[in-house]
């Protein structure tokens, strides 16, 4: 469990008493900051998922209004547990190209969240924005804003998505996932 020093965005609000959680039926519905400025960030929001408990690992469950929202919901709460900014300055921002493709959607969102996880370690940089321009079963073009690792403070190293006890699934109301972290 991570210390106050290293807790996340959710964390800070609640030490602050603005996180202000909407519960319907049995599910929380995250907020949307409507005051990024708080955190340090130029358009920082937060994403609509919850941690899981697992015995050595981290999972999320996720909610998006359609596929694309929830795969950009998942890699924010990815990087919102990965790290944290620490600077308050206007970051040099790089924006970088990702396509990937699979066999179904389940690969599809563990191998674009692993894109992500690679790419972030590899050239030392952490996404602060995701845009799925297109999505199918199979294939996804999208944009991710990158800024140098050194705006953050690291809070955990992700090692990769997991397959393990891996779940999509359309609701009435929307789509939601559930990922196990390996960490």
């Amino acid at each position: 469990m991570a210390d106050e020093n290293n807790s996340g965005p959710l964390a800070q609000l609640a030490e602050q008493d603005t996180l202000n959680v909407k519960v319907v039926g049995s599910t929380p519905t995250w907020p949307i900051l409507a005051n990024s400025q708080e955190l340090g960030a130029s358009n920082y929001t937060v994403k609509n998922y919850e941690l899981i408990e697992h015995t050595a690992d981290l999972g999320i469950k996720v909610r998006g209004k359609d596929p694309k929202d929830l795969f950009e919901n998942a890699a924010s709460s990815l990087f919102d547990i990965i790290a944290r900014r620490k600077k308050k300055e206007i970051p040099e921002k790089k924006i970088i190209n990702i396509k990937q493709s699979a066999d179904n959607l389940e690969e599809l969102f563990v191998n674009w969240l692993n894109e992500l996880i690679s790419l972030a370690f590899s050239k030392n940089i952490i996404f602060s924005d995701f845009k799925i321009k297109k999505i199918t079963e199979n294939n996804l073009e999208a944009t991710a804003v990158a800024e140098g690792m050194g705006n953050f403070k690291l809070n955990k190293e992700v090692k990769a998505a997991t397959y393990h006890e891996l779940r999509l699934q359309r609701l009435k109301n929307g789509w939601q996932a559930e990922v196990i972290f390996d960490i």
